[in-house]
């Protein structure tokens, strides 16, 4: 019988011969589980079990201190402090300190999300690995306490949802509008415990605009979004030193049950964004008029990696962001700002008035820098505009592309950039 993606990865990740279908429980083992900032909270749920057992393999746990770098305040310093203990002294070989970047931007970086693994996180936007076809997906904090122990966990298989793509992304539109279409299209709960594959004509959509689209999964309630394995995938893992044998991809069979297919063509897309206070509250740009903002962000595990920059560094260069307004940029990760840097792209943006941030998620949560005040609006690449997100319930968000946000910045109001 013709598998799914989801099917058939369970089948393979829980050791069952006779294949699963939709809705049956598995116990599998996973091969990696992420954790942030949020390790001192979670170590501290089974600090017992730690002193007796041990964590089950040091390989198996990727800790990244990026949610809050660098540390705010004497709380957050000591929090991290205990995750570098906590790495000492149980030997945890993959930890990167504040700096590295965003965690899901590093664990790709640094070829921990293969093709055809299995990858949890105490992070809902652990389904960003699904663009390098790995079954990725986020646990709560308990969970992943308990995996700490003992690497293990049960999944429901998920029903799939087949999303066939054509065409070819026109300029200055980008694979956030596409995104941000098919939420508005399904809503936000459309996919919900559901994983969305994505098929089609693929060529044209980089690596980085997979990981927009693979990140924004669990916005239409995904449990994993997943691209093929091909020549993309195999450029990108090749430039980072990952060889093909080191790869098992799995993909769906031919003829495989969808619970729904949803067809694209990408040349009809048109810039949109996310209005307040929902992701799925999707309205085309030229349409919204000239809505006026405080502030423009550009960066995030979302949209902060080169190509985001250069985009709109593209757009800004020689210009000036509007007085009265303000820009932030943060960059996915230490690698793709440097890239960013030595391409001349930082500086780019910096003449045009940006403020550059370290690689990490501060302001996406409103954790830590670029907070909003009551009454403000910001323009944003992220990938939630939920009441209180940037730090102020009283303040609204709206989503869009890195084009849509330069453009816009520069006019200090909402802004098609192809009317640039």
């Amino acid at each position: 019988m013709a598998k799914t993606f989801a099917e058939k990865m369970l089948a393979l990740k829980g050791g069952v011969a006779g294949g699963v279908v939709p809705g049956q429980l598995v116990t599998v083992k996973a091969d990696h589980l992420l954790t942030h900032d949020n390790t001192a909270a979670i170590i501290g749920k089974i600090s017992g079990d730690l002193e007796t057992y041990g964590v089950v393999d040091k390989e198996f746990p990727v800790i990244v201190l990026d949610h809050v770098i660098p540390a705010v305040d004497e709380k957050t310093a000591t929090n991290h402090k205990k995750v570098r203990e906590f790495v000492k002294r149980f030997g945890i070989k993959h930890f990167y300190d504040c700096g590295e970047g965003i965690c899901h931007q590093v664990v790709m970086e640094k070829g921990l999300a293969l093709p055809g693994s299995l990858i949890l996180g105490s992070d809902s936007h652990t389904c960003s690995y699904g663009a390098l076809n790995a079954f990725a997906t986020g646990v709560d904090r308990t969970e992943a306490a308990s995996l700490l122990l003992s690497g293990e966990t049960w999944l429901k298989a998920p029903e799939s949802i087949k999303v066939n793509l054509t065409g070819k992304l026109p300029k200055m539109v980008n694979a956030k509008d596409l995104v941000l279409q098919i939420i508005g299209d399904i809503t936000a709960d459309g996919a919900t415990y559901c994983a969305v594959e994505f098929h089609g004509e693929l060529d044209e959509l980089t690596m980085a605009d997979r990981m927009t689209v693979a990140n924004m999964g669990v916005e239409m309630g995904a449990k994993i979004a997943v691209f093929p394995y091909d020549k993309r995938t195999k450029k990108y893992l090749k430039h980072i030193g990952i060889e093909e044998d080191q790869c098992n991809p799995v993909w769906a069979d031919e003829g495989a049950t969808y619970r729904q297919e949803l067809d694209y063509d990408l040349g009809r897309l048109e810039p949109v964004a996310a209005c307040p206070h929902t992701v799925d509250n999707v309205k085309c740009v030229k349409e919204l008029g000239a809505i006026v903002f405080d502030q423009f962000f550009i960066g995030t595990c979302t949209n902060g990696r080169y190509q985001d920059l250069k985009a709109a560094a593209k757009i800004l260069k020689g210009k000036k962001v509007a007085a009265g307004s303000r820009l932030i940029v943060l960059p996915a990760s230490r690698a793709e700002f440097e890239v960013a840097l030595s391409e001349g792209v930082i500086e780019t943006l910096s003449k045009a008035g940006a403020m550059i941030l370290p690689a990490g998620c501060g302001p996406c949560l409103g954790a830590h820098q670029g907070c909003l005040a009551p009454g403000e609006r910001c323009l944003s690449t992220a990938n939630r505009n939920f009441k209180g997100r940037m730090g102020c319930k009283d303040a609204e968000i709206y989503l869009a592309s890195p084009e849509t946000v330069a453009a816009s910045a520069i006019a200090g109001k909402l802004l098609d950039p192809r009317e640039l």
